[in-house]
């Protein structure tokens, strides 16, 4: 069982609170302690108090601590401290939102890229000019260390460390269950400046739909386009409005998780997987899956497979 202390600090939403509980409790791998510097009743920045159960005494042991909240304003002595030992111990670190000022506070951030919501990006820039801030990024792993930004983007951190310690197929049953996309990369842009107006019967949600269900299939540009009726620019740029990448970068997303679920969940030859996902050859998986993952197909359903020896 995986320990994950979710450490609060005041001002906190209690939005953020709930990240962890609601991605990790999801599925049956986690034990999520949620803890602060001074246990018991704690208000939230515009929702109800909540009860913290756990002291800090629940970051010892813990394989993952996740600093959550402070809006930027000072943390706990403690909190900073405990934090500290937990990274030279070896524990993964991570921050949701403005948790990453608390990181930054602890000197865990420095000399380091790292991102939170971007209002405060040019703040936390500011304040520990150590920090290479990335403010237009929804998560970033350096050394180790995660930060993302805010509200939906801490979800999909929260579900990429699911996908590094148990597989896609893992993360993608955590994001059905929480009703999420199951891949958004943390390099997709985390706030658009020039969005384009919402129009009734214009999302493209209806073409991603459509592009999940044949991914076994050569698909180009005009394909898409055809599908959703309009012309290959007006496709490439709503597209990039409403994900943050081009059409043919996120459909080479959706072929490489494709390909990861198949390698956890069967048992199929490379050459297959490859041509389900509509990699095309083995040495187009190996490349793709290397470059993405860093594991070749074969180290990758090694670590991960669900399938039992002898299948």
């Amino acid at each position: 069982m995986h320990r994950i202390a979710a450490v609060v600090v005041s001002p906190v939403l209690s939005f953020d609170v709930s990240i962890p509980l609601m991605v990790f409790n999801s599925v049956a791998h986690y034990d999520v302690r949620i803890c602060t510097a001074r246990p018991g009743p704690l208000a939230t920045v515009g929702g109800p108090d909540i009860v913290v159960p756990y002291g800090l005494d629940a970051v010892e042991g813990a394989d993952t601590v996740i600093a959550v909240g402070s809006g930027g304003e000072p943390a706990p002595t403690e909190t900073l401290d405990a934090l500290r030992k937990a990274a030279a111990g070896g524990t993964r670190i991570a921050s949701l939102c403005t948790g990453a000022f608390v990181l930054a506070q602890a000197g865990l951030l420095d000399g380091r890229r790292a991102t939170t919501h971007w209002s405060l990006a040019g703040d936390l820039a500011a304040r520990f000019p150590s920090v290479e801030v990335q403010p237009d990024l929804l998560f970033v792993e350096d050394g180790g260390i995660y930060t993302s930004a805010g509200a939906a983007a801490a979800i999909d951190l929260c579900l990429h460390l699911v996908r590094i310690d148990y597989g896609a197929a893992v993360a993608n049953t955590a994001a059905r269950l929480a009703v999420v996309p199951p891949v958004r990369p943390g390099g997709q842009s985390q706030y658009i400046e020039t969005p384009l107006p919402a129009e009734r019967g214009t999302s493209l949600a209806t073409t991603r739909a459509w592009v999940l269900e044949r991914l076994d299939r050569p698909l180009s540009l005009a394909d898409l386009a055809g599908h959703a009726r309009m012309s290959v620019r007006t496709l490439t740029r709503r597209f990039h409005a409403e994900t943050g990448m081009s059409p043919l970068q996120w459909l080479l997303h959706q072929r490489v998780d494709r390909a990861r679920e198949l390698l956890e969940t069967t048992r199929l030859p490379m050459d297959q997987v490859a041509a389900r996902s509509g990699l095309g050859s083995a040495d187009s998986l190996r490349k793709h899956m290397v470059g993405r993952v860093g594991l070749t197909p074969t180290a990758y359903r090694a670590s991960f497979t669900q399938v039992p020896a002898g299948t």
